[in-house]
């Protein structure tokens, strides 16, 4: 017998559950009277961990992301981490690779290390096969699980997200509106958030009736590091005979490479060759010119996170999903 085993017979949600438990007087007494016949009908007794009950609490969250050297996931585990310290909360790490059974696997570690709630940092932890995501809901059982930048209809699932489609689908059209019809797009990704930027992309257009190219979707599989390779892959596009004078990519690193091919081109950014990249990182100030890239405000997505999770162990209802709009940052790659 579990917290979500005591909602779901009650009847009320997992936080009011908490709230009883806690001796909160924020519950109706016909409310209250139902969770406690239910936890006397069953006998069941709070683990001694019990995770946001307030219940000898291990004050720590454990954290799994796919690959630390990712400079957006990287700079999200610190956002993370500071504001949980900022909150009395300890972390655990677990770069899990994009293997289904080293994430499982380390979602089990988790769970038995006692913490007291999980969060899965990047959108590629979400499958399209519900049995491939049984990993998460059973944990949710046990804590309540936090998804940055991918969305889950679960019970004790909460998710917060970077509007990724209208984000993209408005860096498209701003360049179209510059004048760039031709326009490739480069990623690396086809993770939740990878699908709903190229949705964004394709969205756009296919509205100006300029998606013409199949080649003008462009899926890069090497290292997020290597951008000499990157590069490589738009001049064999280019020896093919197929020219593009924009490039949108799905993140920043990925832009490098677009600027990379264009020196080697001998292409003027953005006269030639307008290009936009993703995350805003502190890569955009590494080249000249300075990239376009779009914001999607990691920092303030990362504080709503902690936000909601403290919310959630403290038994307030909190939302299941909250979306954060990105913003376009013009600096010298695009008219």
């Amino acid at each position: 017998m579990t917290i979500y085993d005591i909602s779901e017979k009650a009847g009320v949600s997992i936080a009011t559950v908490s709230r009883v438990l806690n001796g909160s007087n924020n519950v109706s007494e016909k409310t209250k009277k139902k969770v406690l016949d239910v936890i006397n009908q069953y006998e069941y007794t709070p683990n001694a961990f019990a995770r946001g009950l307030g219940l000898n609490t291990m004050k720590t969250i454990g954290i799994m992301c796919a690959d630390s050297s990712d400079p957006y996931l990287a700079k999200a585990i610190y956002y993370i981490e500071q504001k949980l310290r900022a909150n009395g909360y300890d972390s655990i790490l677990c770069c899990t690779g994009y293997n289904l059974d080293t994430k499982a696997s380390s979602m089990n570690l988790l769970i038995t290390k006692k913490v007291d709630g999980i969060i899965l940092v990047g959108s590629n932890f979400i499958y399209e096969k519900e049995e491939d995501n049984k990993y998460i809901t059973d944990a949710a059982v046990q804590v309540p699980v936090m998804l940055l930048n991918a969305a889950m209809d679960a019970p004790n699932v909460y998710s917060v997200v970077s509007d990724d489609f209208t984000s993209m689908y408005d860096a498209t059209m701003e360049m179209i509106r510059s004048g760039v019809k031709d326009i490739l797009y480069f990623y690396n990704s086809t993770s939740y958030s990878g699908k709903k930027k190229l949705a964004g992309y394709r969205a756009a257009m296919e509205e100006k009736g300029l998606l013409t190219n199949g080649s003008f979707l462009q899926l890069y599989q090497g290292s997020h590091e290597d951008i000499p390779a990157m590069a490589e892959q738009l001049i064999r596009l280019h020896t093919k005979g197929i020219t593009f004078h924009g490039v949108i990519a799905a993140d920043d690193s990925l832009a490098l490479g677009a600027m990379k091919y264009g020196r080697e081109m001998r292409l003027r950014i953005p006269e030639d060759l307008s290009i936009i990249g993703y995350n805003n990182s502190m890569l955009v100030n590494c080249c000249d010119p300075e990239l376009t890239s779009i914001d999607n405000k990691l920092e303030t997505l990362c504080q709503h996170l902690i936000t909601t999770l403290m919310g959630v162990l403290g038994g307030n209802e909190m939302p299941k999903k909250t979306v954060f709009s990105g913003e376009l940052i013009k600096r010298g790659t695009t008219k």
